[in-house]
């Protein structure tokens, strides 16, 4: 496998070359990545192309990766404003919670590396890989000695980098500037284009991508963008556009003639987690298509496009155990009262070490920054009516037999050998009265043996956030296992074919086939080994499906953006009844249960955001009550104020309910327009 991406990671030297260059510019959408160098000197040959084409190509996977330090991940600036994911830090003292109070252009959206993760370093990231998709199409056509057919196959890979930019960007920040070109000197008279006609361009743009950019088929080398990756991504803009029969075919296609298939068997290498004796996992295809080793390789035949990490020149560290699992090495005391901490981490070389009980390596030593919603971890996988509406943990993605997903209750006590406790199942509640030596009870049964639920109570989606930890897997005095670490493997994905599945359902449903999306969302289930079938479908049980399929892999706000965009299009009903107003779906303020978009009723019926459930969004933890707030406007994360500072010759949009907001600013008419004036 490693020869088929090796020549994309030869391209790392030079393109670090082009990183250095490229930061000499000081505009707000940083266009110019040269400017103290001549641009035809370095972007004047196939090499420097190639150089500007695997930045492209690094940026694919900035999401993913830490920002900075090990208590942030870029993606989870999105999940956060999500149903699925809360910022669960508790004692961070900007925890990213009360987003309704604290959301403004300046405030949150630093460009540092807090643990919340950063608004603004998602705008400047994204802006960044547009400068490097530009640069590849500014100078592609006066690189000498490349036929036309190559030519065009950098310009359609360089399309599908700009519009994967500028596809998040529109629905993580609605109407924004578009930039299709290099300016030649300064500029900063920029004007905003509708997020309607973005996705116009998007599409425009990705259909060359797909006539120009060779099938997987057709190349040698794996992690380069493919044919396949960008009618994938086509189809996301179909949808978005109202185009759903043309969606459906470009996905029928994708399906059915691509040489694509679900992975329905293991595959692979067999990696088992950390220390088996202390939890094993038994082998199954879920397990295996979420081994980073078998992302991206030819057996994998549901692999679309992944970001390839696992170069010792230019490897990304992933805390995703650190960031994502709970922390439970604190806030838990022991259901028999004996004091001190009652689970611990040991390392190997330490004398308390139990081989059966280390948890460290086999789940990671979290430290809870982020956690899943209740309704991530419980109630999606419950199916009303159905199976005493328990539930399904047969389903392979939530099934702890197997090892894919962990619970707390799963983990043993593994601190104290002479407590009672020692090598019991943790238990949430104590289930007896407790007394010490002198007769003072000291456990009251029913009584909460976390401090902070919030933090250091809940399950762990195992398949999806274990990563192999090299450095601290070598080293036996470690008790720090974080993530994917040098020298392991950090591969991720990109696309892969369940999601278009799960994209045809929806193209299908808008044009009122809700049995035939419900076979598409069935397939993905039967994978998965689920119990429940649906005959028929809505757009939540999509959303659900997705919620189920696709974590750390979509980006969940971007999504249910788009998803509340089409339902406002259309007027089709959500699977409250609900109905949105293309007019209005985006202009609406306020933390009560009503109105709003789709994405707010989401959020507002399934997370901790607003709901009456967790008494309004305040949580207590330990002494500590944490304000979980949402608002409408939130819908949409406001341009940063540096952006407009820096376009101090004309007005950017800002979106409505932040300061800056203004319903007349003056935007461009159509797509065309704004390419022509980034042109001149």
């Amino acid at each position: 496998m490693k020869s088929k991406y090796s020549k994309i990671l030869k391209w790392t030297a030079p393109a670090v070359m082009v990183a250095m260059l490229a930061s000499c510019s000081d505009d707000f959408l940083k266009p110019d990545p040269m400017s103290e160098f001549e641009p035809t000197t370095v972007f004047g040959t196939e090499s420097g192309i190639q150089s500007a084409m695997a930045m492209c190509d690094r940026h694919l996977g900035r999401m993913f990766i830490n920002m900075g330090n090990t208590n942030s991940i870029g993606m989870l600036s999105d999940l956060m404003f999500s149903e699925t994911t809360v910022h669960a830090k508790t004692d961070d003292g900007t925890m990213r919670a009360d987003w309704a109070g604290n959301l403004t252009p300046t405030g949150w959206m630093q460009t540092g590396n807090n643990s919340g993760g950063e608004l603004g370093w998602v705008w400047n990231d994204m802006q960044d890989h547009v400068k490097y998709a530009n640069t590849v199409l500014s100078f592609i056509d006066d690189v000498e000695g490349l036929s036309e057919a190559k030519k065009l196959e950098y310009k359609g890979r360089a399309l599908f980098h700009r519009a994967w930019a500028y596809y998040n960007l529109t629905f993580w920040f609605g109407n924004i500037p578009i930039v299709t070109a290099l300016p030649t000197g300064p500029k900063r008279d920029y004007l905003s284009t509708p997020q309607s006609e973005i996705i116009k361009m998007l599409v425009n743009d990705l259909k060359n991508a797909v006539e120009w950019v060779p099938a997987q088929k057709d190349m040698a080398y794996y992690g380069m963008i493919n044919k396949e990756a960008c009618r994938h991504l086509l189809v996301k803009c179909l949808l978005a556009d109202g185009q759903f029969a043309e969606a459906e075919n470009q996905a029928n296609i994708l399906i059915d003639q691509s040489g694509l298939s679900l992975m329905r068997q293991s595959f692979g290498t067999f990696v088992t987690q950390g220390e088996p004796q202390t939890w094993k996992i038994t082998r199954n295809v879920i397990w295996d298509l979420h081994r980073p080793e078998n992302k991206i390789l030819a057996a994998n035949k549901e692999y679309i496009l992944g970001w390839v990490n696992v170069s010792e020149q230019a490897f990304q560290s992933m805390p995703w155990m650190r960031v994502l699992g709970p922390f439970y090495c604190g806030n838990i005391t022991s259901p028999d009262g004996s004091s001190g901490q009652p689970i611990n981490r040991y390392a190997r070389n330490n004398g308390n070490y139990d081989v059966t009980l280390d948890w460290p390596r086999a789940v990671g030593r979290g430290i809870g920054v982020t956690r899943p919603t209740d309704w991530a971890q419980r109630t999606l996988w419950v199916y009303p009516g159905f199976d005493d509406n328990k539930e399904d943990l047969q389903d392979l993605r939530h099934n702890p037999a197997v090892g894919n997903w962990v619970r707390m209750e799963d983990m043993k006590y593994n601190a104290n050998k002479k407590a009672k406790c020692y090598g019991k199942n943790l238990m949430l509640y104590a289930p007896e009265d407790v007394f010490d030596s002198e007769g003072k009870k000291i456990r009251t049964k029913g009584q909460l043996l976390c401090n902070d639920t919030i933090r250091s109570w809940f399950d762990i989606p195992n398949y999806k956030v274990y990563l192999f930890d090299k450095k601290n897997e070598d080293n036996r005095g470690s008790n720090d296992f974080q993530g994917a670490s040098l020298g392991a493997n950090g591969n991720v994905y990109i696309f892969r074919l369940a999601e278009t599945y799960l994209l045809r359902a929806e193209a299908k449903l808008y044009q009122g086939n809700a049995g035939g999306a419900a076979q598409d969302v069935n397939e993905i289930r039967k994978r998965a080994n689920a119990k429940y079938m649906y005959t028929t479908v809505n757009i939540g049980d999509i959303m659900n499906e997705r919620a189920r399929e696709l974590y750390m892999e979509e980006f969940r706000k971007a999504e249910l953006t788009r998803v509340s965009r089409i339902l406002a299009m259309t007027g089709i009903p959500d699977e409250w009844g609900n109905t949105y107003d293309i007019n209005t779906w985006d202009k609406q303020e306020g933390t009560d249960l009503s109105g709003g978009s789709y994405w707010y009723q989401r959020l507002v019926h399934y997370s901790f955001y607003n709901n009456p459930l967790y008494n309004n969004g305040e949580i207590k933890s330990g002494s500590k009550n944490i304000r979980y707030k949402m608002d409408k406007h939130n819908l949409f994360w406001p341009i940063p104020n540096w952006a407009h500072t820096g376009n101090n010759e004309a007005q950017l949009w800002q979106n409505y309910g932040y300061d800056g907001y203004d319903a007349n600013c003056k935007m461009h008419a159509t797509w065309q327009e704004a390419d022509e004036a980034a042109r001149n």
